[in-house]
């Protein structure tokens, strides 16, 4: 961390070993550090199974192990309601998004729109000179004089994907205190710490939908049997019915319910006619890609940038050009064909370790 003397930093703690080791070593360095757990979902409107439990994130109990760690480490800690704020940010356009037909990242909104936005503004209200974070991404100022965002240095816990909407004047205000570790190193600290949640197992990806099964979340939200229609082919021959367009993703094989004499992809949704559309594999290649609600860490110089890109965080980075287009949207042409371009995702562009920026993918080319 660049800044030695004595800062004022809100750490956002989740409940889990990543946050509650960087709140532990921001404390260690002489900072006045506040924890911070956001409360952002309601898990008694879920219905588990009697016994249940889920490794979840910003749960009741998530927030409970956040607190017994600021006990124990010594720092103050809250709880910011951000319930209402949640919904309407994250939560409705989750399930907007899979009724539109596309397949959204939730944990790139969040943190979008309620890590990097309220919480940070809650900072600022606090005095705070930071905000900090247990992400494992990186950030340096080059001699240009602006913050670039930098993949974590653990290439299986890099988190550089989730946060390419970050501006310069949040990344002035942010702290990665895990970039440089690994989680194997960040176990070992919390461990050598006593810290409660050493051995804490990983949250899901998605905190509101406990069970993993999104489409029960989405029919408690809007119903069951909307959106039930057809399945066809590219052609528009009908080769049978299901139950609701939201159910299936680009690139989904299993569940199609099609007989036929060759495997048979999910290659397409169009919401407005209620459609599945499937295809051969070879039917899931693309050449590019176009995207919306495209942001730049740093803007780039010129209309075409070469770099390379993630069109899932899964997906190993593929050599790409970026033409940069007007009103914050891009044309994004692989050097070879990719599969499963997937709207509704993020595709992130990357030039070596930095994260140049990133969009929502809108359709394939």
């Amino acid at each position: 961390m660049a800044e030695k003397h004595r800062q004022r930093i809100v750490i956002a703690m989740s409940g889990g070993v990543d946050s509650s080791v960087a709140a532990a070593l921001l404390k260690e360095e002489g900072h006045e550090v506040i924890g911070i757990s956001m409360q952002v979902w309601d898990y008694a409107n879920f219905t588990a199974a009697e016994g249940e439990k889920f490794d979840t994130c910003c749960s009741l109990d998530d927030i409970h192990d956040a607190r017994r760690v600021a006990e124990q480490i010594g720092i103050p800690f809250y709880v910011v309601n951000f319930e209402e704020e949640f919904r309407r940010l994250v939560i409705d356009d989750f399930v907007d998004e899979y009724f539109r037909g596309r397949t959204p990242n939730p944990c790139v909104r969040c943190n979008q729109r309620v890590k990097f936005e309220l919480l940070l503004h809650k900072a600022r209200e606090l005095g705070a000179d930071f905000l900090a974070t247990g992400h494992y991404a990186r950030r340096v100022r080059g001699e240009d004089g602006l913050y670039h965002l930098l993949r974590g240095l653990d290439p299986a816990k890099d988190q550089s994907y989730f946060l390419f909407t970050l501006t310069q004047d949040q990344l002035a205000r942010t702290l990665f205190p895990l970039g440089e570790m690994t989680k194997e190193q960040v176990r070992r600290l919390a461990a050598e710490r006593g810290l409660r949640v050493a051995e804490k197992g990983e949250s899901q990806e998605i905190c509101f939908v406990p069970d993993d099964d999104y489409v029960r979340f989405l029919e408690e939200e809007r119903g069951a049997g909307l959106m039930a229609g057809e399945i066809v082919d590219r052609e528009g021959n009908v080769l049978g019915r299901h139950g609701g367009t939201y159910r299936y993703t680009v690139g989904q094989r299993r569940g199609l319910g099609v007989a036929h004499p060759t495997p048979l992809y999910v290659v397409g949704v169009d919401a407005e006619r209620r459609q599945v559309i499937v295809g051969p594999a070879e039917e899931l290649l693309a050449t590019g890609l176009t995207a919306t609600g495209v942001t730049w860490v740093v803007h780039p110089q010129g209309q075409t940038v070469d770099a390379s890109c993630k069109i899932r965080y899964r997906h190993q980075p593929v050599p790409c050009t970026v033409a940069v287009l007007a009103d914050g949207r891009a044309e994004v042409r692989f050097r070879q064909p990719e599969k499963s371009v997937t709207p509704g995702q993020a595709v992130v562009f990357y030039r070596d370790d930095e994260v140049l920026g990133g969009g929502w993918i809108e359709g394939r080319l």
